[in-house]
C-alpha cells in the first residue's frame, strides 16, 4: 500500500476515492527512572514511534476495509498530555484506488 503526504502520486493516477480514513493509538508513556536525560528522552522517542506505527497500522487497515491500494493527503497529529504522560497520535488520510 502507498501512503503520502501528497495528494497525488506521480505514475499512479487516482482513479476513484474511497473515503476518509483514519488511524488513532493511545499510550500512557512507560516509566523511565533515570537521571540520565538521554536515556529519558531516547525512552520518550522510542514510545512515541511504536505508537506512531500503532496509529498509522489502523489507518492501512481501515484503508484496506475500503478496498483501497493507497492513501493520500496524509496528516499526522500528536498530543502529549504530560500531566498524565498519556500520547496520542491520530493519522488521516484519504483512501484511493490507483492505477498499478
Amino acid at each position: 500500500m502507498i501512503l503520502t503526504t501528497t495528494d497525488q502520486i506521480e505514475g499512479h493516477p487516482i482513479m476513484d476515492y474511497l473515503g476518509i480514513v483514519s488511524g488513532v493509538s493511545t499510550r500512557m508513556q512507560k516509566a523511565a527512572f533515570t537521571f540520565n536525560m538521554e536515556k529519558y528522552y531516547q525512552s520518550m522517542e522510542d514510545n512515541l514511534n511504536e505508537v506512531k506505527e500503532e496509529a498509522f497500522q489502523h489507518l492501512r487497515d481501515n484503508a484496506l476495509k475500503l478496498k483501497a491500494n493507497a492513501v493520500v493527503g496524509i496528516r499526522l497529529d500528536i498530543e502529549t498530555f504530560p500531566n498524565s504522560a498519556i500520547i496520542v497520535v491520530s493519522v488521516t488520510g484519504t483512501a484511493v484506488l490507483v492505477k498499478s
